[in-house]
């Protein structure tokens, strides 16, 4: 007797399966709230059997952490494909680098505050290890040793720069002031310029 292999495999790879859990969890704690959603919700919102979801968390905080780990690995390749292009100068580097970092921030303000404002271990670790700031101190490396500027301190410049760009947005976002990006960014870059010393 044959069996025909047809139709879409029994089982999925462990990734895929991992996202599309992930993927169900954003969507009920973007809409729910973390605290008032259950793993059987998640279960049920990805359609698997609850012990699937064992298979690969143990808790609806370690489900968070992937997505605040997922969020920041979006953010960094936005980054890393705005710096990819060609730049004139240090100068427009630095605009692109702000512009990127803007836009990233914006255009997933909920996932964001999701993420980063649980106040979870994860969430406190993730402050001390921003891969953004690392990208940036390594950014601000490569313009010291290129002669763009003078920076004894690369990493804390980065983070205090980051911090600033973080605040500038976030405070456009209490008072309603998003719509005009342009300008936030070109704020944001100027400031970056001055506190480079860049003309």
């Amino acid at each position: 007797m044959k069996t025909a292999m047809t139709g879409r495999p029994r089982t999925k790879p462990a990734d895929i399966r991992r996202d599309e859990l992930m993927d169900a969890a954003e969507v009920l704690f973007l809409k729910k709230g973390f605290a008032a959603t259950s793993v059987s919700e998640i279960v049920e919102e990805a359609d698997v059997a609850k012990g699937t979801f064992y298979l690969y968390f143990k808790t609806k905080d370690d489900v968070l952490a992937g997505l605040q780990t997922r969020f920041v690995e979006t953010f960094c390749k936005a980054v890393d494909t705005a710096m990819a292009h060609e730049h004139a100068d240090w100068s427009e580097r630095i605009a692109a680098w702000v512009e990127a970092c803007v836009h990233a921030y914006l255009d997933n303000v909920a996932l964001h505050d999701l993420v980063f404002h649980q106040h979870t271990p994860a969430n406190r670790a993730m402050k001390s290890d921003n891969a953004v700031v690392t990208r940036l101190a390594a950014l601000l490396t490569r313009g010291a040793e290129a002669g763009a500027w003078n920076l004894p301190e690369p990493r804390l410049t980065a983070v205090m720069l980051f911090d600033a760009l973080h605040g500038a947005v976030d405070d456009s976002l209490a008072f309603g002031k998003t719509d005009d990006r342009e300008k936030l960014v070109a704020v944001v870059a100027d400031f970056y310029r001055a506190a480079l010393r860049l003309s």
